[in-house]
Order: structure tokens, then sequence, then C-alpha cells
């Protein structure tokens, strides 16, 4: 658990990410790959889904709070998953569904979110050339708490426009083959210049392992505060 300007952040492994401010709990894409098999949650005010490779119900049911509102990119499409998930309609909470330009009102968090995809010409792409993460199926979430703002990309490349975003806490994936890796991360953090950067979406399985350390050190040589929450 890290603490920042107010805010408990902790990163739960995989793309968990979870914000307590002084009224309320925001999880962040919750579950997939036992991430969350010991964790006893409940308490969870929002909880926002990026797209179908992170939407886990049982997750959602995990950390939700029985009056918790579930904000969902409009992309995420059961029919598609291959693994055993409810239909958002049959969850027992309000759910809203969000574009990759949305600005709304959650309770006391403010939840805005960004375009979330791979570069068809870039690096992080199949060997038949698709991205992993094609525009238009994902978004990342940039939520405001109690003044601070935290921001979660998503499983992105760096974007055109990244660098502009105001950011207090920055919690870049750094795993690299579907995201952006551990440097690109560093180049755009350095570009943001928030308060703190806290990475996730590394060491899960084997093809998103990252030196993390090493990451925490090239940032601070650039003067930018890192925390690792392991």
């Amino acid at each position: 658990m890290l603490h920042h300007d107010g805010l408990d952040i902790a990163w739960l492994g995989y793309a968990t990410l979870r914000l307590e401010g002084a009224d309320t709990v925001v999880y962040v894409d919750p579950g997939r790959y036992g991430v969350l098999d010991d964790y006893d949650g409940g308490d969870g005010d929002v909880v926002c889904v990026s797209h179908d490779h992170h939407y886990d119900t049982d997750a959602i049911r995990k950390v939700a709070d029985e009056n918790a509102t579930v904000v969902l990119f409009e992309g995420i499409n059961t029919h598609l998953i291959d693994r055993d998930v409810e239909r958002p309609a049959d969850l027992p909470y309000e759910v809203r569904t969000v574009d990759m330009e949305a600005d709304i009102a959650v309770g006391d968090a403010i939840v805005r979110t960004t375009a979330a995809y791979n570069d068809p010409d870039g690096p992080h792409t199949r060997p038949t050339g698709e991205p992993y993460h094609p525009e238009g199926r994902g978004c990342g979430f940039h939520v405001a708490l109690d003044g601070v703002s935290v921001y979660w990309p998503g499983d992105t490349d760096v974007l055109d426009g990244h660098e502009y975003l105001d950011v207090d806490v920055f919690c870049p994936p750094i795993g690299g083959t579907f995201t952006m890796d551990r440097h690109e991360a560093a180049d755009l953090a350095e570009a943001m210049a928030p308060d703190l950067v806290v990475p996730v979406h590394y060491d899960t399985f084997t093809e998103i392992e990252a030196d993390a350390e090493a990451f925490s050190e090239d940032l601070e040589s650039r003067g930018v505060l890192v925390a690792l929450d392991d």
C-alpha cells in the first residue's frame, strides 16, 4: 500500500489498481490470473473495466460494495470472451458504459477515459501484423479523487496526446509485448512529469516480465519519483 496526498494506492497484481480516498474506493480492472484469489474486498464504490480481456465478473463481485457503480467500456462484448463471465445486465450493480472520450461523475470520483490501443505499425503486434489491442476495443481511465488525478492508461502503446495530460499519479503498464515497455513508459512519464509513478501490468506471466527496479532507477535519474508497490 502506498500513500500519496491523502490517497491510498495499491497495485494488487496484473492490471488491478485500488484507490482509496476519504470516502470512496475505486478499483480499476480487478482480477484475472489469480491476483485476487486470496483478496478480501467488497469495499469498492466504483469499479472500472477497460476491455474484454480484463472483464472478470467473479473479481468484480469480489471487490464491489453492494451499492457499487461499475463503469464498463462500451466495447466489452461477452459473446467474444472465451471465459465464463456474466453479462453486464446480470450484475447486481448500477452499470454505466463509457466510450474513449467520457467525462462522468460517479459519486465523489470523476472518471475520464482515453483511447487505448496498439499502433498497427508499432512493435506490439501479433506475428500476422495485427495489433494485440486494435483501436476501439478498450480505454484508459483518468480518475480524479479528493483532488488527486490518477492516470491508468490501459493496455496501450504510448499515444499522441498522452504527454499533455494533467496527472498527479501515473500508473503505466511496463511489461511490453502487449503494451508499452518500461523504456517507452519511462519516456512518457518524464514528459508528463507527474508527482509519482506507480508501474503496473508486469511480471504476472512470462510475456510481461519487466525489470521494475531498472525502470525506477531510470526515472529517478531523470528526477521523476517512482514507488514500486510489490
